[in-house]
Formats: structure tokens, sequence, C-alpha cells
């Protein structure tokens, strides 16, 4: 496989040979290749923060293997309804004044129905008079869906593929790869971003893991945000217990996923609460300059605020700085996040109502 050049370009046409090719390179070869592409592209000494706030909470028919808001799973998540206007708003403000630019909305469906659109369009439509940009993942969309969602003033939509195309169908059987595709096919043509990543450590093998980036990266347009989650494996879903992923693995899985989508930002998403500072500061070496923050991510744990700050302050990273957005000036985030030193109170995150796995919001598991 030839080497990655100083400036490679963005490509839609990888091969699996040469995807496994990169996962097969010595780890320290792997990782100057990654960081090389990243400084390219990102301030390597820039992080972006991100948080989630779940509107609809648990009850989802669908089967996700690793999911603890499937209804079927025994996982001690209760449904909830969806949350009011009113409540969404005061978590949106609270995000504001903590110093976020964009908030992100998760509700546990398969999909919403056509009459939930309106109720989620006047959310979206009261967070943007705030001045925030909008995100939304609810599960797969109609193109009339994805339309209205755009028309009421959404940015980003986030649907994630999970895993590889042949090693789906041993993890979810209520919907079809397709179905994924056709509906960031949905939002791509409604205009709005996309954000689109995966879970690894499900059993999967380091080729299936390769599909998986394959799979990203040979997608029309590159995510603007990879999210790259770790099983988080909760008592009650039939991925408990699965052999634990090494953490070599997951440096990686982050390193190949900056390479074959340079621009893109590559989020280190659910498992982080498992991860030593040591293999968080490899995988910010590797190319990952996006995280969670806050104390839960929707149904499982996260660090503290306090630790990430002490982390960045270690390593010499900052949260990505202030950017102008309409006219104010907000920090730069990807999802009601905070950028500044002092966090939401103890008990108080924008996240509040966590439900469900991941930088996946509920059904479609973390952003």
């Amino acid at each position: 496989m030839p080497a990655v050049s100083a400036s490679p370009a963005t490509r839609h046409d990888w091969s699996r040979a040469e995807v496994e090719v990169l996962f097969d390179l010595p780890l320290p070869v792997l990782l100057q290749r990654a960081a090389d592409v990243h400084r390219l592209h990102f301030d390597p000494t820039e992080v972006q923060v991100s948080t989630l706030l779940s509107v609809k909470t648990g009850g989802c028919p669908e089967d996700c293997a690793y999911c603890p808001q499937a209804q079927r799973y025994h996982t001690g998540v209760d449904a909830t309804k969806l949350m009011s206007t009113e409540d969404v708003l005061e978590k949106a403000r609270q995000a504001k004044a903590a110093g976020a630019s964009r908030f992100c909305m998760g509700a546990a469906w398969r999909s919403p129905k056509d009459r939930d659109i309106p109720k989620v369009a006047e959310m979206i439509g009261a967070v943007k008079a705030l001045g925030l940009e909008t995100c939304a993942t609810l599960g797969m969309l109609s193109s009339e869906q994805a339309q209205a969602l755009k028309s009421a003033g959404l940015d980003y939509y986030n649907h994630n593929l999970d895993t590889s195309p042949e090693f789906y169908g041993e993890i979810i059987h209520t919907r079809d790869y397709q179905d994924r595709l056709d509906t960031l096919g949905h939002v791509r043509e409604a205009g709005m971003k996309t954000c689109c990543g995966g879970i690894v450590g499900m059993g999967e093998t380091r080729a299936q893991r390769a599909g998986l980036l394959q799979a990203l990266a040979n997608l029309p347009a590159h995510p603007d945000s990879v999210p790259i989650n770790r099983l988080v494996q909760v008592e009650g879903t039939p991925l408990h217990g699965v052999a634990e992923l090494d953490a070599f693995e997951f440096v990686r899985a982050i390193a190949v996923a900056r390479i074959l989508m340079p621009k893109s930002m590559v989020r280190l998403s659910a498992g982080r609460e498992t991860m030593s500072d040591e293999l968080q500061a490899l995988c910010f070496l590797a190319g990952a300059n996006s995280i969670f923050y806050g104390e839960k991510l929707l149904t499982t744990g996260n660090p503290d605020t306090e630790r990430d700050l002490a982390l960045f302050a270690r390593l010499g990273l900052r949260p990505m700085p202030v950017v102008e957005t309409s006219g104010t000036v907000h920090a730069d985030i990807v999802v009601g996040a905070t950028l500044r030193s002092t966090a939401l109170p103890r008990g108080e995150s924008v996240g509040g109502n966590d439900g469900g796995l991941e930088d996946s919001p509920p059904c479609t598991r973390v952003a």
C-alpha cells in the first residue's frame, strides 16, 4: 500500500485490503501516519467537547444487542415520554450559558411517527432561537421527515452504521444496513450535516472493524463527525459478558478513522469512562479530537468534567476556541457542550435525562 503522503487526498474509494493493511501496520508507524494526517487539518492541541440530551428515553422496539434502551431487554432503563419544549429549552439555556454552540436532542425511537415531527420541530425552532446550532438523533427518517426537520432549522443529524455490513446481522435484526444508508441519504439530500460512526468491541474481528471504517469512508460524503464507541457492556443486553476489546485495538480504530476521513471530527464516545488517562492520550495522538463531556452518556457513565479538565491540563490540550456563529460568539462544540473550565453543577448536566448507549443518542446509539 502506498504511504500516506504529506497532503493526502480525500477519498471515497478505499478497498477492504487497503484498510486492513493500515490496521496491520506496526502501531508506532500507524500512529505517526495518523498524527501527520491530523496535523494537516486540525490543531492537535484542540479538542471539541460535547454533551447529549435524551428527550425521550427507553422503550425502543429495536433489538440492537448492545442497547439498554431496547424494551425487550431487562436493563433497568425505564421508558419516558417525550420531554416538553419548555423543559428542553431550559436545558438548552443551561448549555448556552455554559458555552455551548450546538445542542443535540435524542429520542429512543425506531423512527419518529409523522405526528412526532411537529413536536420535535418546535423544539428545534425554540433552541435555534437561542442562537444555538441544532442536532438530533431520532432513528430512521423518511425523505419528507428529513426535509421537515431541515425546514425547522436542524443543522446536524446523527445516525450510526454501528458495525460492518457483514457483522451487522449478528447485532441487529429489526432494521437492515440499507435502512441506515437510506436515512443518511435523506439527511444529505435535505442539506443537513451528518454525524455517523459505530461501535467496536462487540465481538467483531479486526477485518470487520476495517469493514465498518471502510463503509464510513466510502459514503458519498464523509460524516462531519465520526463517533467511535467502545462497547459499554450493560447487564441484561445480549452482549453483556463479551470479551473486552484490547486497548491497542481501539487505538488502531481511531488512527485508521483519522487517516480515512482526514477532515472529519473523530470523537471518543461511549466507553471513555473505562479508559485510563494514558489510553485517552494515545487516542488523541492517533487523531481523536472530540469527546463527550459530562457525567453520563445517556444511560452509561462518562468521566466527570473535573477529570477531563485535569487530563487536558496534563496533556497541554484545550477545548476548541470560540468561533463566530450567526453573529453571536459561542464555543464551538458538537452537541450542547461546555468549553470552559466552569462546568454545569453536578446533577445539572445538559444531558441529565439520559438513556441509551453512546456518540450515539438514543436509538441510534451514541453520536
